[in-house]
């Protein structure tokens, strides 16, 4: 009887000290876990900031919204600015619809689009560098995004990191952004006949394009920023700037001269998968790389140099829009969907994401500098600011909320 009570109290014993173990082992997970949720506040990059959601934010309209709430969001910045580019101040330039412009709210069909909130932004991005790669369309939102935060927060840093046209830093947050310029992402110049092979070939001059190496202008944004956005497209679709006659693209890979020549679409492939795997190789861990899609050029009646213009004063009718940018119909304005379809090509099994900006911009026939852009013709292919690339850091944030 005396060894029975023993052996229970045994394996009363053992029970006691497995729960006192697991009791410890608990305990101990709920220490290591506040602490590393603790340390995970304290991190700052922006991928340990991102929240999860999802919206399909190119399907929309534009909806007429005189009066946007909350009061906020009606002085989000305005022509005041002093970094909007004199030919993109719609405002100060007198354009008869200029302030009617940021009246156009872009509704998603299926979910809303939040309004940009500067001061939620500097917070979020504390100790983060941005950076806008590409052409002046790429500035034109590096722009907008500046003159946003600037309203929230004026202790700012004029500077030009890595290698960047312009920068800003915002000295309360340690937030940098900066645009690096580039036409065509990869390296190009004036190339004159030197006896070789492509003199042989008939060509006098024209622009050597390296298509292996990046401008130097972006070559260490990779590496230094914590987001990259690029853009290209553009100078492509440009013959007045590469003519195929007297001054033609001339590619190079590795230093010497692709043979047979190619033209410009197929070089624009070349570039982009080279371009899309040095930015790959050369960036941190951690960092997030968006491609933005092209931006709609507006030109009625012919191109910037045949007399074309963008006269309208409200966004385009849904089937209006496919009659300019048809790319069976190949009109003055088809640039755009051409260069997303090499785009996309050249981003499949890539870590880029996709900025999507163009089905929401293709509406807004309204919203370039047009003849107020000071230039001898009018420009339908920049877009006034305020404008409509405001709306297109509406959809960068959206796009960081949905990783």
């Amino acid at each position: 009887m005396a060894a029975k009570d023993e052996s229970s109290k045994n394996k009363l014993n053992n029970v006691k000290t497995l729960f006192l173990s697991l009791v410890c082992f608990v305990s101990l997970f709920l220490v290591l876990s506040s602490f590393k949720t603790s340390t995970s506040q304290e991190n700052h990059h922006p991928q340990s900031l991102i929240k999860p959601t999802s919206c399909n934010y190119t399907d929309g309209s534009w909806i007429y919204d005189p009066t946007p709430t909350p009061i906020s969001t009606i002085t989000r910045y305005d022509n005041t600015c002093k970094e909007i580019f004199k030919g993109w101040n719609c405002i100060s330039n007198n354009k008869s619809n200029a302030p009617e412009i940021t009246k156009w709210r872009w509704k998603p069909t299926r979910c809303n689009l939040p309004r940009f909130d500067p001061v939620q932004f500097l917070q979020r991005f504390r100790n983060t560098n941005i950076g806008f790669i590409g052409d002046s369309l790429n500035r034109n939102m590096f722009v907008s995004l500046v003159c946003t935060l600037k309203r929230a927060s004026s202790n700012v840093n004029k500077w030009r990191p890595a290698g960047a046209d312009r920068g800003f830093t915002f000295l309360d947050y340690n937030l940098t952004i900066a645009y690096h310029r580039t036409n065509l992402l990869a390296r190009y110049g004036r190339w004159s006949a030197d006896g070789g092979v492509l003199e042989s070939l008939g060509y006098k001059q024209g622009f050597r394009v390296d298509v292996d190496v990046p401008e130097a202008t972006w070559a260490e944004a990779p590496t230094f920023h914590d987001i990259v956005i690029l853009n290209t497209g553009h100078w492509w679709w440009a013959p007045s700037k590469f003519d195929p006659i007297n001054s033609p693209m001339l590619f190079f890979e590795k230093g010497l001269p692709v043979i047979p020549p190619i033209q410009p679409d197929l070089g624009l492939d070349v570039v982009l998968k080279q371009m899309v795997m040095f930015v790959e190789r050369s960036m941190e861990a951690g960092t997030i790389a968006f491609f933005r899609t092209q931006s709609p050029r507006h030109f009625e009646g012919g191109d910037w140099d045949q007399g074309g213009s963008c006269p309208r004063v409200q966004p385009l009718l849904a089937e209006q829009v496919d009659d300019f940018f048809s790319v069976e119909s190949n009109g003055t304005n088809v640039e755009a969907r051409l260069i997303n379809q090499h785009l996309y090509k050249a981003l499949r099994g890539s870590s880029f994401r996709i900025l999507d900006i163009t089905r929401l911009s293709e509406f807004r026939a309204d919203a370039h500098p047009s003849a107020a852009g000071g230039k001898k013709h009018d420009d339908c292919m920049h877009w006034c600011l305020p404008g409509i690339t405001d709306t297109w850091n509406d959809l960068l944030i959206a796009y960081l909320n949905d990783i």
